[in-house]
């Protein structure tokens, strides 16, 4: 399995999320989500940093590919974005921990929503990963449906360019 992960992770047509601004300006979802430990995050609440919200799965491939390179950009935008992960797998925590745990991710949190009341909210259509880009006010500034590789130059200046013009 480990050996088929690193297969597809070397894949770039794995990637093939675009930029989608269609959805600008609709405000972050008012959904909780928790920790594995069980503390709550009220996304709606989130507002005065830009958020990049990642829906994602331990099965789904083109999520596990884009993993390490969300940890890179959060360590790379450490205190002008905040990157969260919100984990879809109804499994919750059993899957997740360990999941984080195996790939040494030092960078993201480990948010749940096992009820997959956040995929519901953006439409319940299951397609992951799902990254939506919020400005500092909780509007959405675009989203990327599919796998992207969020370390690359290109993703970088979508970022910085989508939260220059939110300012």
């Amino acid at each position: 399995m480990a050996q088929q992960q690193e297969e597809l992770a070397g894949d770039k047509q794995e990637l093939t999320g675009e930029i989608d601004c269609s959805f600008a300006g609709e405000l972050m979802p008012t959904v909780n989500v928790t920790d594995p430990d069980g503390a709550e995050l009220n996304l709606g609440a989130l507002q005065g940093q830009p958020v990049l919200m990642n829906l994602w799965a331990t099965w789904c491939a083109p999520c596990v590919i884009e993993m390490p390179m969300l940890d890179e950009l959060a360590e790379l935008k450490a205190g002008e974005l905040r990157v969260l992960t919100v984990s879809q797998d109804m499994r919750g925590a059993e899957a997740v921990v360990p999941f984080f745990e195996d790939r040494d991710f030092t960078h993201l949190e480990p948010w749940l929503d096992p009820a997959n009341d956040l995929g519901v909210s953006f439409g319940g259509s299951g397609a992951m990963p799902l990254t939506v880009l919020y400005s500092a006010e909780g509007q959405e500034l675009f989203r990327v449906a599919g796998g992207y590789h969020w370390n690359s130059e290109e993703a970088i200046a979508a970022i910085d360019d989508a939260l220059a013009s939110a300012d």
